[in-house]
């Protein structure tokens, strides 16, 4: 349909959709950058879906039962900020459109969740929206199965485009969604045929509805500039028992020069063809100006949701006391108040047992005692649950036919699996875990990354977390990934001992409200080397003594996980040749850089001789090795400097010099 029919035929919706497109023409005009092309395509199925579908409210951006809308195509983030200031969200104001990808303001280059109120997840990396999507949609139909319709019943909307869908974390993220027939979830394809490069077609041949049919989902399609056709697409879709994709053929940068090229996709400045656009729209307000009338249209749309609200919020206000407060807890993202005592009691059965486990063994029992009382987790693996052990008796699993499961069966999906997990923790309601091998960090990386950027609590089980998987060799052993954990911001890595830390660490992990945490497990048994109970939380600290020196301190072993073991046989042997030595536990190096220079000078004073041990790569050590303040005491290193090798790990750990004899030879090169 062209542009004079759709304003004869649809004069107010070509107006307010043309609200818009204006906005972003002025926005990233005035910023010198952005991406026009798709928000002046995608305005008119926006439109639809805000005027006639979307369930929110402005004045409550949060309300736990909105319809959650995620723009995957996080590119083009004026359609979103147009579309918020538009409807009245109280941050998002004409000036900060106006500061479009400017410092100090909220409107971003690419949608950031935690800067704007209705941005539900932070999209710019093509995929990742279509991904989280499939968690917001898990966590939806589990809270709805659990608390009820009337409590928690609504859709999740993507707006996707070709590069989300060329992204592989996209089929991992379909294939899920078909499996679990999310039929709360309704994907909007922005099928312009455009990329950067120029036209799909040079890239790729891909049939995009049937990839959608074969993977489980209903295919519709639409003509994605004609309200009508838009409407009849959604409504149908919303009825669907499966997870719908509806196919919206648009023009990119319609009704400009650029529309329907390449160039259309980026910034477009050109003062000459944003006038003849503007012409072309029948638009003849100043830049950055939107008539009364169709302002007032847009806000009457945020309005609505008002009363949605409010009938809701008188349904929880029916519900027991207790059950009020449930609810309230969960989506603060509180942890029970049971969980302190559950973790004191696996900590003081482990000391009177000292069992010799693998710390992903350990994490079982943790998890065996925490998910009865914290019954918001909601736990998974990407095909790895007999090796992560992360499923526990009582959770059962998620399926179409048990909404009410706690466990999903992922897959070989990790980056999906994260992608999902991220969505579920932006959801609310919900504390996703989930598993893999820790080399496999680098196939979930982009969603591991956004999770500490976004500042949710995922919680990553990342076992088989050294050379001491063994046989599987270096395509399975992580020798890096311990490194690229701690490098990212925001990231708390934990790589536990025992049981003792092992608990301590679920405990972290579970009461953070603003970091990921990555858990690193040993694939093999371990001694206990915590044998005193204390209720203190010493992993909370990052770093400790765990032995102190009997003769006089010539040197300090730091360790973590697995090498706690072998610090403390080297201690012995050292102590047995008059040289005292300390060993610290370091199960955090992040944790303990958040501790006061008082407490980390006293588990680490200058003067002895430093080595740590780890069954990784130095970097990152250094700090902790040579001291804050630089060279406060010799150094040296026990782990890897290569990739690992197949054998059995007891030859591995020898051949690699990762062993006391090797450490004693260290230390004493050092004193």
């Amino acid at each position: 349909m062209d542009i004079e029919t759709l304003r004869a035929r649809h004069p107010d919706h070509w107006m307010r959709a043309c609200a818009i497109r204006t906005l972003t023409l002025d926005a990233v005009a005035a910023a010198n950058s952005g991406h026009s092309g798709m928000p002046m395509g995608m305005a008119d199925v926006a439109t639809v879906l805000f005027e006639k579908h979307l369930n929110f409210d402005p004045a409550a951006p949060r309300w736990a039962n909105r319809d959650r809308f995620i723009l995957s195509a996080g590119h083009g983030s004026m359609l979103i900020y147009a579309l918020l200031y538009l409807t009245g969200y109280a941050d998002v104001t004409l000036e900060q459109v106006k500061n479009f990808r400017q410092w100090g303001a909220i409107t971003a280059g690419h949608p950031e969740y935690g800067h704007v109120a209705g941005v539900e997840t932070t999209t710019g990396p093509l995929g990742q929206g279509i991904a989280n999507s499939v968690g917001f949609a898990i966590a939806e139909e589990n809270l709805r199965a659990r608390w009820g319709s009337k409590i928690m019943d609504h859709y999740t909307y993507v707006i996707a485009g070709d590069g989300c869908l060329m992204e592989g974390v996209s089929q991992e993220a379909i294939g899920l969604a078909g499996k679990q027939k999310l039929s709360r979830l309704i994907v909007l394809w922005d099928d312009n045929g455009i990329t950067i490069d120029g036209k799909v077609s040079i890239a790729d041949v891909t049939d995009q509805k049937a990839r959608f049919a074969a993977s489980g989902w209903n295919v519709l399609s639409c003509d994605g500039h004609d309200p009508e056709d838009i409407d009849r697409a959604l409504v149908a879709a919303k009825a669907s028992d499966r997870p719908t994709m509806i196919a919206c053929k648009t023009h990119i940068a319609l009704g400009h020069a650029a529309q329907d090229t390449s160039k259309g996709h980026g910034a477009l400045t050109d003062a000459a063809q944003m006038a003849a656009a503007k012409a072309g729209y029948g638009w003849t307000a100043a830049p950055f100006e939107i008539p009364a009338d169709i302002k007032a249209q847009w806000e009457g749309m945020g309005a609505r949701g008002a009363a949605a609200h409010a009938a809701w919020a008188g349904r929880l206000a029916a519900l027991s006391p207790a059950k009020q407060a449930e609810f309230a807890r969960i989506f603060a993202g509180d942890a029970p108040a049971k969980l302190a005592a559950v973790i004191r009691g696996v900590k003081k059965a482990a000391v009177e047992t000292l069992p010799k486990l693998a710390t992903r063994s350990s994490s079982e029992k943790v998890l065996a005692a925490v998910n009865p009382v914290m019954t918001e987790t909601l736990g998974g693996s990407a095909d790895l649950t007999g090796s992560n052990n992360t499923k526990t008796a009582d959770l059962g699993v998620f399926t179409p036919e048990d909404r009410k499961g706690r466990y999903v069966y992922y897959g070989i999906r990790e980056h999906g699996m994260a992608a999902a997990m991220n969505g579920m923790a932006l959801h609310g309601g919900v504390r996703p875990y989930g598993g893999t091998f820790m080399c496999f960090t680098d196939y979930a990386r982009p969603s591991m990354r956004l999770s500490a950027l976004m500042g949710i609590p995922v919680v990553y089980v990342m076992t088989h977390d050294s050379i001491g998987l063994g046989e599987d060799g270096p395509t399975h052993q992580p020798v890096e990934h311990l490194a690229i954990s701690r490098a990212t911001p925001n990231t708390l890595v934990i790589r536990p001992a025992d049981l003792v830390e092992t608990a301590e660490a679920w405990e972290i992990a579970l009461t953070q409200k603003t970091t990921p945490t990555v858990l690193a497990l040993s694939r093999q048994n371990l001694p206990a080397v915590r044998k005193t109970h204390t209720n203190t939380n010493m992993v909370a600290k990052g770093a400790y003594v765990l032995a102190e020196s009997v003769a006089k301190r010539q040197v300090i072993l730091i360790a973590t996980g697995s090498e706690v073991e072998i610090a403390l046989k080297a201690k012995d042997a050292l102590e047995a040749e008059g040289i005292g030595t300390r060993v610290v536990s370091m199960p955090s190096m992040e944790l303990f850089a958040q501790q006061d220079e008082a407490y980390r000078r006293k588990v680490l004073p200058p003067g002895p001789a430093r080595v740590a041990i780890e069954a990784g790569v130095r970097q990152g050590w250094d700090r902790w090795l040579l001291g804050e303040r630089g060279r406060e005491a010799k150094a040296g290193f026990v782990g890897m400097s290569s990739f690992g090798a197949s054998a059995p790990i007891d030859r591995l750990y020898k051949e690699f010099g990762i062993t006391a004899e090797n450490t004693v030879a260290v230390a004493k090169s050092l004193i």
